[in-house]
């Protein structure tokens, strides 16, 4: 595993932050031909880790594609990271749990990714922006990465 997807992988682990937004969903798609699984409706929600209590970093979003969702993988990171994380780098990121979401003709998936936040990562953690990158799979093999779907802000 290169340097680039270890310092990726930790910040998987280390995800938190203050401050909660949401982007306008803009992807790139793969697969044979296919189009990629759609994601809306994302946002995450971050809860600072206290004295008697730990944090947490909640990122949640719609996914639908007409052959079903197979995936969705999530990775919040630092806007001043040079080079942003690519498609790549999703292959070491963490996956959402998600559930069918209405009927069964649209394969609509709720998809929710949640970390815990100690003091300690709170405090490791760049202060600013950060950005939640996905990358979605559809049954049929179409992706669609968006490196920017939704963002927040550490405060230190």
């Amino acid at each position: 595993m290169s340097q680039r997807a270890v310092t990726i992988s930790a910040l998987v682990a280390a995800a938190l932050l203050a401050g909660a937004g949401a982007y306008a969903f803009a992807g790139e798609t793969g697969g044979s031909g296919s189009t990629g699984p759609e994601v809306t409706k994302a946002s995450v929600a971050y809860v600072a880790p206290t004295a008697d209590k730990g944090g947490s970093l909640t990122f949640t979003a719609e996914v639908s594609d007409d052959s079903g969702v197979r995936n969705l993988k999530v990775l919040a990171w630092p806007a001043s990271m040079t080079p942003a994380p690519d498609a790549d780098d999703m292959a070491h990121a963490e996956s959402a749990a998600c559930e069918p979401s209405g009927s069964s003709v649209d394969k609509a998936a709720l998809c929710t990714y949640t970390v815990k936040v100690t003091s300690a990562e709170a405090a490791e953690s760049p202060n600013g922006a950060w950005h939640v990158g996905v990358l979605a799979s559809a049954e049929d093999g179409g992706t669609t990465f968006a490196p920017k779907t939704a963002g927040f802000t550490v405060k230190g």
